[in-house]
C-alpha cells in the first residue's frame, strides 16, 4: 500500500473497503473509528475551552484535548500499519505452506498483524480515559456528540479485539498466545467498564438539561 489511507476521501475509502482487496479491512475500520471518536472528543472540547462557565476545568480539558489530538493522529497511522501488516500476511498465505519464504516470514507477519489491532485497542482505551471526566467538565450542549465519541471508542475497541482474536491462534509460541489472550480479555473488560461508566454520566447530564 503506497498511499496513506488518511489521504483518501470518505468515498474513496468506502469504495476500497468494499472491493475485493485485502486492505483496507476491519482493522483499518477500527483505527479510523478510533480516530473519529478522538476527533469528536476534540470538537466537544473546542466548544468548551475558553468559556468562563467551565474555567475551573480549563487545565484538565486542555490536557484532554492534547491527548485526543495526539491519539487521532496515531489512530490514522495505525490504520496504515494494520493495512500493511495484513497485506503482507495475505501475500504469504497465497504461497504454499511448504514455501521457504512463507515458513521463514510467517511468524513475524502474524505477530505484526496481531500487534497492530492490539495497538488500536490500547488507543481506544486512551480515548475513553480522556472522555471519562468530560460529561462533568464540558459544554452540555455537546453531550450527544460526547455520547457518540464514547460509543465509537467502544466500537473501535471491540472491532480491534476481533482482529486480535482471529490472529492469536496463528501465533507460533504457546506462551505468547496465552499472554495475548489474557491481555485482550483484561483490556476489553476495562473498555466495557469505562464506556458504561461514561454512558451513565452522559445520561445523567442529559436528564438534567
Amino acid at each position: 500500500m503506497s498511499e496513506s489511507l488518511a489521504r483518501l476521501s470518505v468515498q474513496e475509502f468506502a469504495d476500497r473497503l468494499a472491493s475485493k482487496l485485502p486492505s483496507p479491512g476491519g482493522g483499518a475500520v477500527a483505527a479510523v473509528t478510533a480516530a473519529h471518536s478522538a476527533a469528536l472528543g476534540c470538537m466537544v472540547l473546542a466548544y468548551t475551552l475558553g468559556k468562563p462557565k467551565f474555567a475551573a476545568h480549563e487545565s484538565e480539558n486542555k490536557k484532554a484535548l492534547e491527548c485526543l489530538q495526539r491519539v487521532q493522529m496515531e489512530a490514522l497511522a495505525l490504520a496504515d500499519q494494520d493495512a500493511v501488516a495484513y497485506g503482507n500476511l495475505s501475500a504469504l498465505w497465497k504461497l504454499s505452506p511448504t514455501d521457504a519464504r512463507r515458513i521463514e516470514q510467517e511468524p513475524a507477519a502474524v505477530r505484526a498483524a496481531t500487534a497492530a489491532p492490539m495497538s488500536i485497542l490500547m488507543l481506544a482505551c486512551t480515548i475513553l480515559e480522556s472522555l471519562q471526566k468530560m460529561p462533568q467538565t464540558c459544554n452540555p450542549n455537546l453531550i450527544s456528540d460526547l455520547a457518540i465519541a464514547n460509543k465509537l471508542a467502544d466500537t473501535a475497541a471491540i472491532a480491534a479485539g476481533w482482529n486480535v482474536s482471529v490472529n492469536v491462534p496463528q501465533l507460533s509460541d504457546a506462551a505468547e498466545r496465552a499472554a495475548t489472550e489474557n491481555k485482550l480479555a483484561q483490556v476489553l473488560a476495562l473498555v466495557r467498564s469505562a464506556s458504561d461508566s461514561i454512558a451513565r454520566d452522559i445520561t445523567t447530564v442529559m436528564k438534567a438539561k
